[in-house]
């Protein structure tokens, strides 16, 4: 029997505590069932799951443009500073707003070096490749090495594209 969504992030949090960044992504497509998922694990650790976009959207409001490209950064990691650990966070497709001259996966990177962040990604994930959006579309990004755990709603979870079997695995 397949480990349960849920118990994969668990699991990818305990790996990426041990890793320089503290990061554990969710990947699926739009419609996967991501967001349910989340929910569950705020639940389990007690906290609540941010909608990002919403949230960013209410806190950039009143700001230029060049002010939210500059404020973005620090908005986003007081966000996840405030939420109880592991900060939880969904709907990210505003990081990938081109207007606001970002990269979405260092901005969650940077939130997650010194706290433990569970976040959605819209996109896929194969043999250690990331994506977001498709080739053609103008919000897309693709990573080669991400160095921090993926678990697929497909039920995978992999760093770097190779699975995490175990928490005492020597790739850590």
């Amino acid at each position: 029997m397949a480990e349960p969504i849920q118990d994969q992030i668990k699991r990818a949090l305990e790996v990426a505590d041990g890793l320089y960044h503290r990061l554990v992504l969710l990947v699926a497509e739009s419609g996967s069932g991501k967001t349910g998922v989340l929910r569950e694990i705020a639940d389990a650790f007690g906290t609540q799951v941010i909608n990002v976009n919403r949230a960013l959207s209410c806190e950039m409001l009143e700001l230029t443009a060049r002010q939210r490209s500059l404020r973005l950064p620090s908005i986003l990691a007081q966000l996840a500073t405030q939420a109880q650990p592991p900060a939880v966070l969904d709907n990210l497709e505003i990081l990938f707003d081109k207007n606001l001259k970002q990269d979405p996966l260092s901005l969650l990177r940077d939130i997650s070096r010194n706290r433990a962040v569970v976040a959605s990604w819209s996109g896929s994930s194969s043999g250690g490749r990331l994506l977001y959006a498709e080739r053609e579309h103008p919000e897309y990004w693709e990573y080669d090495s991400v160095n921090v755990p993926i678990v697929s709603m497909d039920g995978t979870t992999t760093v770097n594209g190779v699975p995490i079997d175990g928490i005492a695995s020597p790739l850590y």
